[in-house]
């Protein structure tokens, strides 16, 4: 009759089978779409791109706020809230959750104190997507 008790070869290669799967799973993890340093952000990302656009292309300091938002120049600066769709968005505004927003595709564009140029800048950058 055989030991039914693992040998030392098979508990080493299921715990290092265990650790590859774990260590995918982490490096999978990730709360915020940023682009990599030099890369171009994910095509199918709006807020990424937008983010990018924002900062670079426009030169206003931005910033990813939670997991839907861009935050711009501090807190009297526009908020940009990306929905999944414009219908989605529409559909938020005309229930009264985006009082003083403008709708640009799928984003709602909180004014908030922006100046009128930050305004320009951003809606360049949501109105491109």
């Amino acid at each position: 009759m055989t030991d039914p008790s693992p040998t030392l070869p098979g508990v080493t290669t299921r715990a290092a089978l265990a650790a590859c799967a774990l260590s995918l799973a982490v490096a999978g993890c990730g709360g915020e779409s940023k682009p990599e340093a030099g890369g171009a952000p994910d095509p199918n990302d709006k807020r990424a791109i937008a983010l990018a656009c924002i900062r670079d292309e426009q030169g206003l300091e931005a910033r990813l706020s939670g997991e839907r938002a861009i935050q711009v120049d501090g807190p009297g600066g526009a908020r940009i809230e990306f929905l999944l769709s414009g219908g989605e968005a529409e559909g938020r505004q005309f229930l009264g959750g985006a009082q003083n927003a403008e709708q640009i595709g799928s984003a709602l564009l909180f004014v908030n104190q922006a100046g009128e140029e930050q305004l320009t800048k951003v809606e360049t950058c949501l109105e491109d997507q």
